[in-house]
């Protein structure tokens, strides 16, 4: 499974690896690729701001089932994942040069196989054998 389609078919869980109440803020951090730290805080402030927050967690804890990373598939590249979740531009703009320098590079071979350089170094070749 390529990389793109384990990002597309993605689901949420809660993380039970980085849980401290219920792994609903680290299974959000997971999911959206956002700091753990900084999903906990703004969950406490939600917490304290309105106080139906702390039901609708509580729904989260019960509703959402809970997966370890070891139940996880692990995906092609990590690092990939972690650079298309924190900048997704940059992270594009650099596979769009790569794939052009990998065109330009088909473009120098189907070059060379279609010329008549290719076709002589073909027949030195069976004569060497």
């Amino acid at each position: 499974m390529s990389t793109y389609a384990s990002m597309r078919n993605r689901r949420f869980y809660r993380n039970a690896d980085k849980a401290m109440l219920g792994g609903v803020c680290a299974g959000i951090a997971d999911y959206f690729g956002f700091n753990l730290c900084v999903t906990r805080v703004l969950a406490l402030i939600a917490f304290f701001a309105m106080p139906l927050t702390a039901i609708g967690y509580l729904a989260l804890v019960l509703l959402i089932p809970s997966m370890s990373a070891r139940d996880l598939p692990q995906p092609v590249d990590p690092a990939f994942r972690k650079a298309v979740r924190s900048s997704p531009t940059q992270t594009m703009s650099d596979m769009r040069g790569r794939f052009k320098s990998l065109d330009r590079r088909l473009a120098r071979i189907e070059k060379y196989v279609t010329s008549s350089r290719y076709q002589l170094d073909r027949e030195f070749d069976r004569l060497k054998d």
